[in-house]
């Protein structure tokens, strides 16, 4: 069983959406320096285009994680999206995670005092106006379902 008595990693908690990233840049990174911010598996190709010197397309939804290489502590304005199945969605901030189902249904987890997401926040009085502003990081338009393609 995976997180939370679900089965393996289809969920968009923490444990299942979490993946590890290491980067050396030879010249850039310093050994053994580490960024808690979140960053997504999107990165990793604007990231090495910038890198190499080379021109990044503009259609790419990812960030270069070049500032966060050269400074561990450097500001990142940036969220990590997942997606799981057609229109389930989380984001992860620095210390937020915000998860908005298909049929309505939302999460918010502090990870300042909750790491393993047992508080959902969302329903509670007084986090109105987080769960807005969390809500509109998420993405505005699904892609199609893939069975959506085939017919």
């Amino acid at each position: 069983m995976g997180e939370k008595g679900q089965w393996r990693k289809y969920t968009l908690w923490e444990d299942a959406t979490h993946v590890p990233l290491l980067v050396v840049a030879p010249g850039v990174t310093t050994p053994g320096s580490r960024s808690s911010e979140p960053v997504s598996t999107l990165d990793i190709y604007p990231t090495l285009a910038d890198l190499a010197g080379l021109s990044q397309p503009g259609h790419l939804e990812g960030h270069s994680l070049r500032p966060l290489l050269e400074d561990p502590t450097a500001e990142w304005h940036h969220q990590a999206v997942t997606t799981y199945r057609f229109g389930n969605h989380s984001v992860r901030t620095r210390h937020y995670r915000y998860i908005r189902y298909s049929d309505g249904g939302e999460e918010i987890y502090d990870h300042r005092e909750d790491p393993h997401e047992w508080r959902n926040l969302a329903p509670l009085p007084g986090y109105e106006d987080m769960t807005r502003r969390l809500r509109a990081l998420l993405l505005t338009v699904n892609a199609e379902p893939i069975e959506a393609i085939w017919r």
